[in-house]
Parts: C-alpha cells; sequence; structure tokens
C-alpha cells in the first residue's frame, strides 16, 4: 500500500540541527527534545518510508525501517572511547541497506543532513576483516576486477561523484602492485558519494526524487558489492 508523499523536511529541521551544534549539552537538548522529535525525528521517519518505497524500484530486497539503530542513527555519541565528550551527533543519518542480518556489513544507500550541505552515498563504508579478503580477491579476478572498473566508470560519468575508502599507502601484501586495478587493494572500504549544499528541494518533496536519481546514478557500484558480498 502507498504511503501518503513525502512533504519535504521542514526548515525547522535544519535550524534544530544548527541550534544543537552551538548548545551540544544535555540540559539543552531535554529542553528542546520535543522540538527534535517533531522537526527531525518524525519527518525522518517519513522519508524512510517514502524513500524506501521508491528505492524498491531499483533495489527491490532493499531495507528501509523508520525505527532508531535501524534506518535511522541514533542521536546520542558513544563518547566512551574518545576525547570528545560532546553528547549528541549535530547530523542526521539515514541508511538503507541491502542483506540479511545486522544492518552493517552490507551495500546500501545513505543519506546525511548536516547544515550547510547533504550528502548522498552508496557502498559500504567499512569491510571487516574477513569482507576485505574477498574484496581484495574481486579486485583482482579476471572477470569480476573488470566489471567493478565498469561500475565505477558508469558512477564517475554520471555526474560529479566522488569515490571513497582509500585507505592504505601501499598495496597489500600477496597482491601484485601492477596489477591495473592495484589502487583500489588499498581500500578498506568503498562507496561513492555527492556533496552538495542544502538544496530548497529539501524542504519539499521534490528531495524523494533528487535523492532516487543520485543512487541510480551510484547503483552499479551498490550492485557489484551486494553480488560481491553474496558469493
Amino acid at each position: 500500500m502507498q504511503t501518503m508523499p513525502f512533504p519535504g523536511f521542514p526548515k525547522e529541521c535544519v535550524e534544530f540541527l544548527q541550534k544543537l551544534k552551538k548548545n551540544n549539552n544535555k540540559p539543552w537538548f531535554e529542553k528542546h527534545k520535543e522540538d527534535y522529535e517533531n522537526y527531525v525525528l518524525n519527518p525522518a521517519r517519513d522519508f524512510v518510508v517514502a524513500m524506501g518505497e521508491r528505492l524498491a524500484t531499483i533495489s527491490p530486497d532493499i531495507h528501509a525501517d523508520p525505527r532508531i539503530n535501524k534506518s535511522l542513527f541514533k542521536i546520542y555519541r558513544d563518547i566512551r572511547f574518545t576525547k570528545d565528550k560532546t553528547p549528541f551527533k549535530t547530523n542526521l543519518g539515514i541508511w538503507f541497506w541491502e542483506g540479511e542480518g545486522a544492518r552493517f556489513g552490507h551495500s546500501g544507500f545513505y543519506f546525511h543532513l548536516e547544515p550547510p550541505s547533504i550528502m548522498l552515498a552508496a557502498g559500504v563504508y567499512d569491510f571487516d576483516k574477513a569482507l576485505l579478503l574477498r574484496f581484495r580477491q574481486a579486485v583482482v579476478h579476471k572477470v569480476r576486477g573488470p566489471a567493478l572498473a565498469r561500475a565505477i566508470a558508469k558512477v564517475k560519468a554520471a555526474g560529479s561523484y566522488e569515490l571513497g575508502g582509500a585507505h592504505f599507502k601501499q598495496t597489500p601484501r600477496g597482491f601484485d602492485p601492477r596489477h591495473k586495478l592495484a589502487e583500489y587493494l588499498r581500500y578498506n572500504s568503498l562507496y561513492a558519494m555527492l556533496s552538495l549544499p542544502i538544496p530548497d528541494s529539501l524542504f519539499t518533496p521534490r528531495i524523494v526524487e533528487i535523492s532516487l536519481k543520485a543512487f541510480k546514478d551510484m547503483a552499479p557500484l551498490h550492485r557489484w558489492l551486494v553480488d560481491m558480498i553474496n558469493r
């Protein structure tokens, strides 16, 4: 059953995140928690549902779950192992993933709102040890390696998309540094992304279609990663 069209994020959503950045403390947040729920959390839930319906047209197995710790990231930061003790994230992160089990360790599509910009991405943000080895083996595979190169070329040809994930300075031991795709052997994750200033469309129903357009452009990389993970 199709849901009501997503009306866009309210301008108060951006205003709340801007104010939270200046007042990143528990007393301020508790005083304005109702604003967070009305202007950030509830609209984000509606966006997940609307975006999930549209993403299903290009990825039928996509997970779009409007719960915190599913498609929605919690606003509370984990400050146990960091010097930065500010308690709250000053962004809105939304994750749509494809694959069974936990939401991470899979490829997916990501929406990130952090004034003054938004970022749209597709791919895997962090390979675990086993997935990293599988990725490297796919890079040098005689069929899957060229398929990766074609997927990346399609994404780059579609617009001003950047490729992320480069990490290691040298080709890992056991792999040929002269391989034609050796640069990707230095990645510990792989994703495409597009960053842009917050558009006026964020506050209108058009943000769903604009996001879908970017996700479609980046889908060749996502599809390659899904295939690599599921082999």
